[in-house]
């Protein structure tokens, strides 16, 4: 009789892709248990991954092409990407550590399945927007070599065959990615983000004698004149200290005051691996929007992220754009494929995941979810922002007013109606402090926070105590 090992040997691996995939085991509806939790360096890599990306190569040309003063560039920047790593640190961190749980599940908790249901839709339709214009950015790299016409800066719609072909290729390797989970993805980050790292700043060394720096001295002077100059392109509006300030600190507010990162920093083993997000925000969003600005003044006013990489660093830059759009939409993937295995119980997380990544290619064929990203971006946080504001109130604030945690799940309601009326009276609030007082959108998340936090805490009351008398 053969032994177990003998066997082991001959046999083929047992089960189809569709079992294996089945197998990967991503705790969507339960605590990720202490024998999965990630060490420091999974973090490092996610997020120096996640910010070093191919969307740092249109966000900053947009600061250029919006005329921001070289200044204000510098200290909104070192001020907006400090106030979004306390953000991580203090806001969302703790509450991902204690739970354990993604943020999905753990908002059903407090808002009930049918309010869920609404939420998760919208959220999951917002990330894979965002991951769509990853996906646009690589496709700007990859078809270089194509002879493919790049989008412009006021491109709305695909202007070839060819662009939505290349896209086609690029949202299915990324949706791939996105199915393997986790810690690949976490892994794919740690591999590729000191090396793009490195590309950025080369590429953008290289081109600084083209614009006449032969000397560190010439550096502030030739900023000043040639590249953030505080003259905005014709049709486009004029940026200010406030306006970067307020943008790098609130370019990812639905991952942070929004609660998104529950979902990945629910695997740190300690809640200060929040201010781990410092290596996104200035490894990221500080010397890559610096380097990527640099490169649009040398490539004369050009925005799509593969011409200008390419003409820093040549082939190496171009794959730098691909690999870095990669890194980004890949977890922005994973996330929205969370969101709707949230609403789609009896479906595996891998073929939601799937669906997802077909709606993230179809809307990356439109070049302007890349060309508007500043606006978009905004937007997409300030819709999910009140929520991350229900779940900090609910988490810390109700049992200090002496009410209920988690109250749809303590009396098993399907629909709460303060979570409701807060997000809905929220956004209302923010669209009319814009029309009427003229507050641009990049301004309405801080306000839009404590409304939503006071309103929820207050209709909380309300429920409670009239349930209770």
């Amino acid at each position: 009789m053969s032994s177990p090992q003998a066997r082991a040997v001959t046999e083929p691996p047992r089960g189809s892709l569709a079992d294996r995939l089945d197998a990967i085991n991503e705790f969507d509806r339960e605590p990720v248990p202490p024998d999965r939790l990630q060490g420091p360096g999974s973090f490092i890599g996610l997020y120096t991954g996640e910010h070093v990306a191919g969307t740092e190569f249109v966000i900053g040309p947009l600061f250029v092409a919006h005329g921001v003063a070289a200044r204000d560039l510098l200290l909104g920047l070192l001020v907006g990407n400090l106030l979004a790593v306390l953000s991580w640190a203090f806001i969302v961190a703790p509450i991902a550590t204690r739970t354990r749980l993604n943020l999905y599940w753990h908002l059903r908790k407090i808002t009930g399945p049918n309010l869920l249901f609404a939420y998760n839709i919208v959220n999951a339709l917002m990330f894979c927007f965002l991951a769509g214009s990853m996906i646009a950015v690589a496709a700007t790299a990859v078809g270089l070599p194509l002879g493919m016409a790049m989008p412009k800066l006021h491109d709305w719609y695909p202007n070839s065959v060819g662009w939505v072909l290349v896209v086609f290729l690029v949202g299915a390797a990324v949706t791939a990615l996105a199915i393997l989970g986790f810690e690949k993805i976490a892994a794919a980050g740690k591999i590729a983000s000191p090396w793009m790292f490195l590309v950025f700043v080369a590429a953008a060394v290289a081109v600084l004698p083209r614009l006449g720096v032969e000397s560190i001295g010439d550096f502030w002077r030739v900023a000043q004149e040639r590249i953030w100059t505080g003259v905005p392109v014709a049709g486009i509006s004029k940026f200010t200290f406030w306006h970067v300030m307020f943008f790098a600190w609130f370019c990812n507010m639905a991952m942070h005051i929004g609660m998104a990162d529950m979902t990945v920093l629910r695997y740190a083993k300690r809640w200060q691996y929040g201010f781990l997000s410092a290596f996104g925000m200035y490894v990221g969003h500080f010397v890559a929007w610096l380097a990527s600005g640099i490169l649009c003044a040398a490539a004369l006013g050009e925005v799509a992220p593969g011409p200008i990489a390419y003409l820093g660093a040549g082939v190496t830059g171009a794959i730098t754009v691909v690999i870095a759009s990669w890194t980004t939409a890949n977890p922005t993937l994973y996330r929205a494929g969370l969101a709707l295995q949230t609403i789609t119980p009896n479906w595996k997380r891998w073929k939601v995941t799937l669906v997802a990544g077909a709606v993230t290619t179809a809307a990356a064929i439109f070049p302007a979810l890349m060309m508007r990203l500043l606006d978009f971006v905004a937007l997409y946080g300030l819709i999910l922002m009140p929520m991350g504001a229900v779940i900090f109130a609910d988490f810390w604030l109700l049992p200090k007013l002496g009410l209920r945690q988690r109250y749809a799940e303590w009396k098993t309601l399907l629909f709460s109606w303060p979570a409701a009326l807060s997000w809905t009276m929220t956004l209302a609030a923010c669209w009319a402090i814009n029309a009427i007082w003229g507050l641009e959108l990049f301004f309405l998340g801080l306000p839009g926070w404590f409304i939503a936090t006071l309103l929820y805490c207050g209709l909380s009351s309300i429920q409670q105590r009239a349930r209770v008398s």
